[in-house]
């Protein structure tokens, strides 16, 4: 495992193309695309502020940079340097902007979501769609940029709308039996969209492209309900994880639960490998005494070197309990996430927050824990293969694949803070971001990393 030079870096603004041929990254209110394999600069483009989002089209040949508090957005060519093309909103404001799946419209929605606005660059002509709900997740294209959902709240009810990408026409529009509609998202087969209630109700709806409604799904009542979502890549299985602690998947034949899966504090099933990671203790020499640093259990782990070892159940996994008497208490399902093949489920419990549960959906039961030193910040899968990546906050990345895990120290000056992470598209690299630098982390093929698990124990 390599690492390259580290490179400044603002608001972990950093991605890969589409395409797999560039990074960009941001300082200020400078975008700088390098080219993946070289990592020279490519392109440097300034901008008239603080840069606040930046996203690929889908063909990588042109990056957009939002910058929200001057309701401005500049869009760059990669093949002609000289163009440029800036969108300013004006007194509307600006909360969010992204691509449509073809790359050459730009949808702008604005302040208090009073509409979105559908901007060509090919055309220069303009759009808009009224009454876009406020929530996480009201936008999702198909997988294949035919359609776009959106949702609305008009009249005090929640609605969803399907439009053409090609025109922009309506396609479909119907209400939603929803309270307080929090989030859409189309299965990865573009067949079915699947719509969520806020968290005081568990309600998930799934509807047709044609807007019939194929089912409607309730775990329990009166107590809080849907808190993360997630298709399986295959779009046989939807995961839905709640706040009481449990992931519930749902079949694509029926659409009801085929299992759930509960997230205790013990372990106690032998066929389940429990990973702990633990601090290596330090070569001391004779009459030497170590002493714990003050505080080290309470922030991420310093820069001394850590390894995975293998524990023997009953394992008992170190909880946080829950603040429940304000908003957003950290209990339930707060992150998961599907492997590529759709094999894996991984999933963290926010009021056990050091632990990243991985589940076999082929067999549908536990298949490993990982149990850090510090809470997991988050975790995401190679595009290619089922191998997770997890960070903590701290100067270590950390690697799970079927034949084992692993503990990597990021080198450098200093502790470099690992506070987000991407992949590259074809599993061979990904960027690692700290709060002001990147560098990026090339790894070696499965074989090597498998035959590196067993020689070394599970640590590097």
């Amino acid at each position: 495992m390599n690492f390259s030079e580290v490179f400044k870096l603002s608001s972990l603004l950093c991605k890969f193309s589409p395409d797999g041929k560039y990074l960009a990254s941001c300082v200020q209110y400078r975008l700088v695309v390098r080219d993946v394999n070289t990592l020279q600069i490519l392109q440097l483009y300034t901008c008239l502020d603080q840069i606040q989002h930046i996203e690929w089209s889908a063909d990588s040949l042109f990056i957009l940079c939002a910058m929200y508090k001057r309701g401005l957005v500049q869009v760059w060519s990669l093949e002609q340097p000289e163009w440029h093309c800036k969108i300013d909103e004006g007194s509307a404001g600006l909360v969010a902007s992204c691509w449509s799946p073809d790359g050459r419209h730009i949808l702008n929605t604005t302040e208090f979501h009073l509409r979105i606005t559908v901007w060509s660059l090919c055309t220069k002509s303009v759009s808009y769609i009224k009454y876009p709900k406020a929530c996480l997740q009201g936008v999702t294209f198909t997988r294949d940029g035919r359609y776009m959902a959106l949702a609305e709240r008009r009249d005090c009810k929640d609605y969803v709308s399907i439009f053409v990408c090609s025109d922009w026409q309506l396609l479909r529009h119907f209400d939603t039996d929803t309270q307080d509609l929090t989030g859409i998202e189309w299965a990865p087969n573009g067949c079915v969209l699947a719509v969520w209630d806020t968290c005081l109700e568990y309600k998930i709806l799934l509807y047709s492209l044609d807007g019939r409604l194929l089912s409607a799904y309730s775990a329990y009542e009166w107590s809080l309900g849907i808190k993360s979502v997630a298709w399986s890549p295959s779009s046989q299985f939807l995961a839905v994880g709640s706040y009481d602690g449990k992931v519930r998947i749902l079949n694509h034949v029926t659409w009801k639960m085929i299992t759930e899966f509960g997230h205790p504090a013990t372990i106690n099933n032998p066929k389940t490998v429990v990973y702990k990671e633990a601090q290596k203790s330090p070569q001391l020499g004779l009459g030497c005494l170590s002493f714990p640093p003050p505080g080290a259990g309470a922030g991420p782990l310093p820069s001394s070197e850590s390894k995975y070892e293998i524990a023997s159940v009953p394992v008992s996994l170190q909880t946080l309990k829950p603040v429940t008497d304000r908003a957003n208490p950290k209990i339930g399902i707060g992150m998961l996430a599907f492997s590529p093949d759709s094999y894996f489920l991984a999933t963290r419990n926010d009021n056990i927050p050091n632990a990243v549960w991985v589940w076999d959906i082929q067999k549908l039961r536990l298949f490993a824990v990982l149990e850090q030193l510090s809470p997991v910040r988050t975790f995401q899968w190679d595009p290619q293969q089922p191998r997770l990546a997890i960070c903590t906050g701290g100067s270590r990345l950390y690697l799970w694949s079927p034949a084992g895990c692993m503990s990597v120290q990021v080198p450098g000056e200093g502790d470099f803070a690992v506070l987000s992470l991407c992949w590259h598209l074809s599993g061979d690299s990904m960027a690692l971001l700290s709060k002001d630098h990147v560098c990026l982390c090339f790894l070696e093929t499965e074989a090597a990393v498998s035959t590196a698990c067993r020689q070394l124990g599970g640590h590097m």
